[in-house]
């Protein structure tokens, strides 16, 4: 199992930058495809980015691509979601989340931290 706490949300400007850590802890943290989705008040979780196990592969949703970077730290066990010239769109609640398949559906979420972006 996996346990998923998120962090270094705030409120920022457009066009300024931020970075997401997400920290786990068990012992099959390695072996886990790990992912961010974001969630803005009432509208649905949606998927941002996804990263496989060893780092090697990664996916973006198209509104974030060329602007936020994935990547992971298994010797940390940390995941970490760079996000570049936010726009007030990506004001959101973003959670980590963890799955054995890399493109696979999630098991394992964490609680989540707020970013907010002003014009």
């Amino acid at each position: 199992q996996v346990q998923l706490v998120e962090s270094g949300g705030g409120l920022v400007q457009a066009g300024d930058s931020l970075r997401l850590s997400c920290v786990a802890s068990g012992r099959s943290f390695t072996s886990y495809a790990m992912g961010w989705l974001r969630q803005a008040p009432g509208k649905e979780r949606k998927f941002v980015a996804s990263v496989n196990w060893s780092g090697a592969n990664t996916d973006y949703a198209d509104s974030v691509k060329g602007r936020f970077t994935v990547s992971r730290d298994n010797a940390k066990n940390t995941v970490y979601l760079q996000m570049n010239d936010l726009k007030p769109e990506d004001t959101a609640v973003y959670y980590c989340a963890a799955g054995p398949v890399y493109g696979g559906n999630y098991v394992y979420w964490g609680q989540g931290t707020q970013v907010t972006v002003s014009s």
